[in-house]
């Protein structure tokens, strides 16, 4: 193998390995910062019942575009603070 070869293949991984979210805004009090909350369908570890999982993400939101109760769609990033690590990809209801 040649040593150009190598180098490709080390490369850093791309945007589209990034995990994603789609979830509700419940606050945007915060400037430029959202607060957007997911709901996941998940069976209990022992019962097996579906049960949900609400979780909160804290996510960059440059314009303050998103409002209260909208429908986005958020990103993984690197840190941006001591809380935020996601960043708003695009609003998809209103």
């Amino acid at each position: 193998m040649s040593e150009d070869s190598n180098t490709a293949t080390a490369a850093a991984p791309s945007r589209g390995l990034r995990k994603e979210r789609v979830g509700q805004v419940v606050s945007n009090k915060m400037a430029k910062t959202l607060v957007v909350e997911t709901t996941t369908r998940v069976p209990h570890a022992k019962f097996g019942k579906i049960i949900k999982q609400v979780k909160r993400f804290y996510a960059h939101d440059e314009e303050a575009k998103a409002q209260l109760g909208d429908t986005v769609r958020i990103a993984e990033t690197r840190p941006l603070s001591k809380l935020k690590r996601w960043r708003l990809v695009e609003i998809i209801k209103h």
